[in-house]
């Protein structure tokens, strides 16, 4: 054997060695690609009914939603209506009702001064009845 042949063996050796290992590398490359392949079909099989759920969940929230809009405008209706009928009581009786108030607490002082005053009278006279009983 010549060292041409020799040479000529050591690459056909190298060459079937590196065939060898890039034929393993594609059955592994294979396998992993089938594993992904399956991995994504179950996880398309099991993601195609949550979204179908959360579908149905999110156009039931929205109904919710509508209704829920609607209540607010009614009891924002009602606030208003509310705060207008404040009004209109305190502007129809808050007037009168103020000076009914002054009025009523006007005739309780006089009362008071009236009865202050008659006790004062009394209460003279029995100091000027003293002093001239005693006088005499």
């Amino acid at each position: 054997m010549s060292g041409g042949e020799v040479a000529g063996l050591i690459v056909a050796v190298f060459w079937a060695i590196l065939v060898c290992f890039l034929a393993y590398v594609l059955i592994k490359l294979g396998q992993v690609l089938q594993e992904t392949t399956r991995l994504v079909s179950n996880i398309t099989e099991r993601t195609v009914p949550l979204l179908s759920e959360v579908t149905t969940t999110v156009t039931t929230t929205n109904a919710q939603l509508e209704r829920v809009d609607a209540i607010t405008a009614r009891v924002q209706d009602i606030t208003g209506n509310v705060s207008s009928l404040t009004a209109i009581f305190t502007a129809t009786l808050g007037g009168p009702l103020v000076r009914t108030a002054a009025f009523t607490y006007g005739v309780r002082r006089a009362l008071a001064r009236r009865k202050r005053h008659d006790v004062e009278k009394r209460v003279r006279a029995q100091i000027r009845a003293e002093k001239h009983a005693r006088k005499a």
